[in-house]
């Protein structure tokens, strides 16, 4: 059975106590989980959220990234390195917060580009570091979900079919997959066929409409997706990925210049959509 989570960068990119009150309210609308984005430097921060989300009943999962001076795809052997221990840092912040999934695109950095195709010894690069992070996230009990994106953020992994063979490359049962409905509504040609070829290694999905705000309002294959993720049978987690203008420095970091939806309606409004979808698939 599905779980349903809702990622507080719509409010903000730290994690601090500052939180405390919007998942409270999360709890109260009826998410079962609430994630964040691991990357603020008070790693004590990380404790204190994931203690507060247990004792009132939410779960926790995590997103993560990396930049260009720890990309794993580098040709320099140093800087993989750094990438791989900054990704062991981002583990130890999942585990802190008690979350069992770290998703994100942190097989290659954020917005950077080589001006070519990714190439063959790229995905080499990346499956050795991603390898070497899946053994240290066994120890933990975390599962790296990793993400595709969209053209415009990363060349490396646009597609699932592409995500798959990083993975297989990866050859780590702690090493799997998530799918972005934002990011494949621009880069598949059908969601039904990227999420069968996914299928296997599929460990977390984001709800993410078009422009990224409430899911069900824009222009999502919803049916599709929706109806894909049935035929696959999967039952992880399904976590709302909203951005607003709330935190100006995230804002601009990812290119958000205005508001797509009120973050309340996107919660309120977005578990409803998502409930409806799977009640009519049960």
């Amino acid at each position: 059975m599905n779980k349903i989570g809702f990622n507080t960068l719509v409010w903000s990119a730290v994690v601090s106590d500052d939180l405390f009150p919007i998942i409270d309210r999360l709890k109260e609308i009826g998410y079962d989980g609430v994630e964040c984005l691991i990357g603020s430097p008070d790693e004590k921060a990380y404790k204190r959220f994931g203690d507060h989300a247990h004792k009132i009943g939410l779960e926790t999962t995590s997103v993560f990234v990396v930049g260009v001076d720890e990309n794993p795809v580098n040709p320099s052997a140093e800087i993989r390195a750094r990438g791989l221990d900054r990704i062991k840092w981002g583990i130890d912040r999942a585990h802190d917060m008690n979350a069992k999934v770290m998703c994100g695109p942190f097989h290659s950095a954020h917005g950077f580009f080589t001006k070519k195709p990714p190439q063959d010894e790229e995905y080499q690069r990346c499956a050795e570091v991603l390898h070497a992070a899946g053994e240290y996230a066994a120890q933990a009990g975390i599962t790296l979900a990793l993400e595709a994106l969209n053209r415009f953020e990363c060349y490396l992994c646009n597609t699932m079919e592409q995500l798959q063979r990083l993975i297989k490359a990866s050859d780590h049962p702690n090493v799997k997959a998530m799918f972005d409905t934002h990011h494949a509504n621009i880069e598949e040609k059908k969601n039904q066929t990227a999420l069968q070829t996914i299928a296997p290694y599929l460990a977390h999905v984001h709800i993410s409409e078009n422009d990224r705000g409430t899911p069900g309002d824009g222009l999502v294959q919803w049916d599709e997706n929706f109806s894909a993720l049935a035929d696959i049978k999967f039952d992880g987690w399904l976590t709302i990925e909203a951005f607003s203008r709330n935190d100006p420095d995230f804002a601009n970091a990812i290119n958000v210049w205005r508001e797509y939806s009120a973050p309340w309606d996107m919660a309120t409004k977005g578990l409803a959509f998502i409930k409806e979808q799977l009640s009519v698939r049960q």
